[in-house]
């Protein structure tokens, strides 16, 4: 059987089936791009919850595998050179999981390139920007006076949506009828901004109609579905 009692983080959160990748993450536009990932490969996994609102992410053993304290995070116990791998990032966990499985990202090294330059747009912009928006409109941020931190935010999430939507005209996908980790880093944030987020309106969403119907394709898909809700909250 294999031991990942190395792993501090075992202790808080203890490997029912160790031999099956360990991920621990949260329901978030972030936490979800990696069960997604896993739902739609088909890798036998384990979820464990990490909780916010008992700070469980700033727990030593939290820390331990991710010092920069945010999820999602992995150990799979069956990394390259059969050797357990730890890993944070969920970009860089997307890489791994599609290098891994020969899933999710063109064999084509051109193609694999146009993939990984969207998967970076999403993490460079999207993510950044439609969390602002987030903070600014939903959270404490929405009580501010000053609405000009609130609307730089605004007209650059609208911005990167007007750059997606221009992209995707005659494309299936980001990078055209291949559905990639691009595709499933992306589309959790589209669909928090103007679900989770309410900012539907206030970003102008209706003005996107490509951006829609590609997200309306994504959360369609069953694997989609799935990875949305995982790992289920306490």
């Amino acid at each position: 059987m294999t031991d990942l009692s190395r792993f501090p983080i075992t202790k808080k959160w203890p490997a029912a089936h160790p031999e099956r990748l360990q991920l621990y993450s949260l329901p978030t536009p972030n936490g979800v791009k990696v069960a997604i990932a896993l739902e739609e490969i088909g890798l036998a996994y384990e979820p464990h919850l990490v909780k916010f609102d008992t700070n469980d992410q700033l727990s030593p053993e939290f820390l331990s595998l991710n010092p920069n304290n945010k999820i999602p995070a992995i150990i799979d116990p069956n990394g390259p050179g059969g050797q357990p791998l730890p890993l944070f990032e969920s970009g860089a966990i997307l890489i791994y999981l599609a290098d891994k499985t020969g899933q999710l990202l063109p064999a084509d090294p051109a193609r694999r390139y146009e993939a990984i330059q969207w998967l970076m747009f999403q993490m460079g912009g999207i993510g950044p920007m439609f969390g602002q928006v987030g903070f600014f409109h939903k959270f404490a941020g929405k009580d501010y006076e000053d609405k000009r931190p609130r609307d730089r935010y605004l007209a650059e999430a609208r911005r990167l949506l007007n750059v997606l939507d221009v992209h995707l005209k005659g494309r299936d996908w980001l990078i055209g009828d291949e559905y990639t980790i691009a595709d499933i880093a992306t589309w959790p944030w589209v669909n928090n901004l103007i679900g989770f987020y309410g900012a539907g309106e206030l970003v102008g969403y209706a003005d996107f109609a490509e951006v829609d119907r590609v997200l309306k394709a994504f959360l369609a898909r069953p694997a989609v579905q799935r990875g949305l809700k995982i790992p289920a909250r306490g």
